[in-house]
């Protein structure tokens, strides 16, 4: 894994990506930026064309990693864009989308053109599309409404820039300053080095919100009061020893929480090391958890949040815990990270998590701390559906009968 910076849409942005990520992936899945879209990812299609440096540029071949430094501009960038502004309205006017899912990087191509051509020469418009497919419109449509854009701005007196935004000759993007060779082996170095991911999430000091790829919403009661409680939830130790699987790797504070969690599913084994942040809110009992981490071995990655809320029962002799568990996993086990499998997964982990919670609470010593075993939670999960499965087909045969 490798930290980088770059600027996206004029955000500064600090993230950790894997060296073989490419850029289309780095922007909709860490940025949630999903206005630049996938299709060939052979760079022939245009429809994952963005701005790297102010130059036209295709996402999908292009490594995150190989843009540190640079400035990235995505469809969503060019919202304020005059030029992306008269495009959009002659698209419309001259009836130049149906299916819309090559108008963003066509939009992306065709500001460059009307940035650079002297004329709205018909064949020169062409041949600048013509890295952007469409399998819909037949292109007329769309060299009329570039056209039409060309001509009104140069009727405007508005003239052209032969070069675009390019600053430099050469590839996309060789005109931005980079670190030296050093620098630079250093931040592609390979995802199996444990240091040197490691030191990148060591020098994250920033939690960026995400919108996580699933949510899911869990609760469970303690026989001990929300004050009882909420004063438990604030030592993150305490809170750690109860979590299977879990360690701290660095004293904590609620600023910076280093640990790790190890999980493992049959013969697969992952130990996901990482960040988090803790934030409290004593007037209304409640707290968010977030973080990052990632595993070496499997080569995954995950950001997620937990956000908690304590409501009296009982009269406020037990503790309901609603909670509101958000991730998105990427990598091989995002693979087999099925979301009815981690919810019910998930059940289980916190229905332990809330017994070592108790037997704390009530004084007793957690239960040893272990990995956290797939196994003894799945053979359960089986059990659960086969009851389950055996009790559908007994209802059916009864009501065949």
């Amino acid at each position: 894994m490798s930290m980088i910076e770059l600027t996206v849409n004029q955000r500064a942005v600090q993230a950790v990506a894997e060296p073989r990520t490419n850029l289309a992936d780095f922007v909709r899945d860490k940025l949630d930026l999903t206005g630049t879209h996938l299709g060939c990812e052979h760079g022939v299609c245009g429809a994952c064309t963005v701005l790297l440096d102010g130059v036209p540029a295709r996402s999908c071949i292009t490594y995150a990693v190989a843009c540190e430094g640079a400035e990235v501009t995505t469809i969503e960038g060019l919202d304020e864009d005059a030029v992306t502004s008269e495009l959009r309205a002659a698209f419309t006017r001259e009836h130049a989308l149906q299916c819309g899912y090559c108008t963003p990087g066509m939009l992306v191509s065709a500001r460059d053109l009307v940035l650079r051509l002297p004329e709205a020469d018909e064949r020169a418009i062409r041949v600048g599309l013509s890295g952007n497919l469409c399998r819909c419109t037949g292109y007329v449509g769309i060299v009329r409404a570039v056209q039409s854009v060309i001509e009104a701005r140069r009727a405007r007196d508005i003239a052209p820039e032969p070069g675009g935004e390019r600053k430099i000759l050469g590839p996309v993007g060789s005109g931005r300053t980079v670190r030296t060779g050093a620098d630079k082996a250093e931040r592609i170095s390979p995802a199996s080095s444990k240091q040197a991911s490691t030191e990148a999430l060591s020098s994250v000091d920033a939690f960026p919100d995400f919108t996580p790829a699933a949510v899911l919403t869990q609760q469970f009661s303690v026989a001990h009061s929300p004050e009882q409680v909420f004063a438990m939830f604030g030592d993150i130790a305490a809170v750690a020893s109860c979590l299977p699987g879990a360690s701290l790797t660095a004293p904590p504070n609620p600023e910076r929480v280093e640990g790790a969690i190890r999980v493992r599913l049959g013969p697969i084994a992952a130990t996901f090391s990482g960040l988090a942040r803790v934030e409290r809110n004593a007037a209304d009992m409640s707290g968010r958890i977030v973080g990052i981490g990632n595993d070496q071995r499997s080569r995954s990655s995950t950001q997620g949040e937990i956000r908690y809320r304590l409501v009296p029962i009982e009269q406020g002799a037990a503790t309901r815990v609603d909670l509101s568990i958000g991730y998105t996993l990427t990598g091989m086990l995002a693979q087999v990270g099925r979301p009815g499998l981690v919810r019910d997964l998930a059940a289980r982990l916190i229905a332990e998590f809330a017994a070592n919670l108790d037997r704390r609470l009530s004084g007793t010593s957690p239960a040893a701390p272990a990995d956290l075993s797939g196994m003894s939670l799945v053979s359960g999960l089986l059990r659960a559906r086969i009851t389950r499965w055996f009790t559908r087909f007994s209802s059916r045969k009864d009501g065949a009968a």
